[in-house]
């Protein structure tokens, strides 16, 4: 029999009857740390005891020292485990043996006991049923505060620790935020609480093994989160709201979307942050703002667009989140094109091409259809046959340009787009990327042409072609690019 029990917050007369009773009956009574008030009054009482305070000093980390703590009580079977505060609360070395005992049907019993939680919460006089969120400081970084009720930080044992909880709370709350330092709540001698602003809480000099923060609820955003635009897109979209936000619906909001979707890919080619920063931010609107409309409708919200492409993720990546192995990209691309595949229940080539969505640019939806059919073996052996046939469409076009013929010519010209486009692919080159960076090339050359015939005191219309060209050349040359002339 395992018996764990709670020392409390640091009193000695907030122990509980039934935890003296087992202290003294103890065959073997070990204690996770000495450094506790109450050690000094089982020492009073003659019990003998052991602590675990030298696997600190040739631990690691912590997480090795409540592993080997667990083990060792674990192996132990017959002993008395005692710890600081209520033994299920912020205690990684009883929740470890627990799932120990359980493997090995080792009978526990967990004798209860104050928490620092319950004192804290009695030295503030605060009610928790308003909202209180505990995180423990060595896990802050994966534990975020709520800004919107009560926080406590337990474990802030040194300024150290309360320096680097400071840094990490700062990007939730102001400097200024009003928080209170607490050390050894409950116990008369040793309590003293402090309140300050959240700047100052690694200035002072008595922070030790017992202290611990509690941030009130805050009004004062330092900056927002998802919750807060998805709160901020109801407010637009409720009868109180904006009547343009309300109008919208999926349809209308189609274009947006892709004018986004571009204004993201201009910023990445300006290798400009803070505009990628912000129109990331308007994509992510548009997310919100359908998801918002469907809320409406009972069809889907947020949280199942994020549960869905999180689950996607994970199912999709199974060389990570499962047994398969994937040594290489290109072992990842046939992987993920399998299970997806399976997901979507695709049985044949021509499905995959089918699924591919036409809404999709045509060169870009071109470069994938051939993607897709080369996965079947329909593809040249090399890029050279690819050039071939650009230049057998090219004949073909030429051919019937002349004709008058409106369908034939507009269907040579896309024979030949489609066979330009699969050159493309050979060389990995995006078709769509390689046409607007022409088409920027253009611009800026035209610009020359423009400004230096206004210099001249020329307008462009007044200009024969051939003069054009002339400047055109020049901007070339200007500009050192290719020597060979594309238009």
């Amino acid at each position: 029999m395992i018996k764990i029990i709670g020392l409390g917050p640091g009193s000695w007369d907030d122990l509980t009857l039934k935890c003296i009773n087992a202290i003294k009956y103890a065959n073997n009574l070990y204690l996770r740390t000495d450094k506790h008030p109450c050690v000094e009054y089982i020492r009073s009482l003659g019990i003998p005891f052991k602590t675990f305070d030298n696997f600190y000093e040739k631990s690691d980390n912590f997480d090795e020292v409540y592993e080997k703590i667990a083990r060792h009580i674990v192996n132990l079977e017959d002993v008395v485990y005692a710890v600081p505060g209520h033994p299920l609360v912020a205690e990684k070395s009883v929740s470890l043996i627990l799932n120990y005992a359980k493997e090995k049907g080792i009978d526990v019993e967990v004798i209860p006991a104050l928490s620092f939680v319950d004192v804290i919460i009695n030295a503030i006089k605060i009610d928790p049923i308003e909202g209180l969120k505990v995180i423990d400081a060595l896990q802050i970084e994966n534990h975020m505060p709520d800004i919107n009720v009560g926080n406590i930080i337990t474990q802030i044992y040194s300024k150290i620790v309360a320096s680097d909880v400071k840094i990490k709370l700062m990007d939730y709350y102001s400097d200024d935020q009003e928080v209170y330092l607490i050390r050894a709540a409950g116990v008369k001698e040793l309590e003293k609480i402090q309140k300050m602003p959240l700047f100052e809480i690694d200035r002072v000099d008595w922070i030790d093994h017992l202290t611990s923060l509690y941030i009130p609820p805050s009004t004062k955003r330092t900056r927002y989160n998802i919750e807060d635009l998805v709160d901020v897109m109801k407010k637009l979209r409720s009868e109180n709201g904006c009547p343009w936000d309300r109008e919208q619906t999926h349809e209308t909001l189609k274009r947006y979307l892709i004018e986004e979707a571009y204004e993201v890919i201009d910023a990445i080619d300006k290798n400009d942050m803070e505009a990628l920063c912000e129109e990331l931010g308007d994509v992510l609107l548009q997310v919100v703002f359908h998801s918002q409309i469907a809320e409406e409708f009972g069809e889907f919200n947020l949280k199942d667009v994020i549960y869905g492409i999180t689950d996607k993720m994970i199912k999709r990546h199974t060389h990570v989140f499962g047994d398969d192995v994937c040594e290489t990209s290109d072992d990842v691309m046939q992987n993920w094109e399998k299970i997806k595949k399976d997901e979507k229940n695709i049985e044949s080539y021509t499905d995959n091409l089918k699924a591919i969505p036409k809404v999709l640019p045509a060169l870009l939806r071109s470069y994938k259809v051939q993607e897709k059919a080369s996965q079947a073996g329909f593809d040249w052996n090399k890029v050279d046959l690819a050039i071939d046939k650009v230049k057998e469409e090219l004949e073909e076009f030429l051919e019937v340009y002349k004709s008058n013929n409106y369908e034939n010519t507009m269907e040579e010209i896309g024979d030949l787009l489609f066979a330009v486009v699969n050159v493309s692919r050979f060389l990995e080159i995006n078709p769509e990327f390689a046409l607007t960076k022409t088409i920027e090339k253009f611009i800026t050359r035209f610009e020359y042409i423009e400004k230096t015939a206004t210099e001249n005191g020329k307008n462009l219309e007044d200009m024969t072609l051939n003069e054009m060209d002339q400047l055109w050349n020049e901007a070339k040359f200007k500009k050192n690019n290719s020597k060979r002339r594309i238009f």
